[in-house]
């Protein structure tokens, strides 16, 4: 399923037009960056947990020279999934 697919999924499931299923769904993931931007986590019950992981500064090596580089240091996304959606699941 990709943003297309989902936002006429909310459509048909809310009873809303495409265009403000769209924006409902830009506003949440519009929300979600913003908030992880800012360094805190996004908890919604039942479904799990996004937060921001900082990975360190490390050494890696050049796949076709070889050569050692530097890796600088960076945050990343994580999701971490709530018992609600691991039980939907199995």
């Amino acid at each position: 399923m990709n943003k297309t697919d989902l936002i006429d999924k909310v459509a048909v499931t809310t009873d809303l037009n495409k265009a403000s299923a769209a924006r409902a769904v830009e506003a949440v993931l519009d929300t979600i960056a913003s908030t992880l931007r800012q360094g805190d986590s996004v908890t919604l019950s039942g479904f799990g947990t996004f937060s921001v992981s900082n990975r360190s500064q490390r050494t890696g090596r050049n796949p076709r020279t070889g050569e050692m580089i530097t890796i600088p240091a960076s945050k990343a996304p994580k999701f971490k999934s709530g018992k609600g959606l691991k039980d939907a699941l199995n």
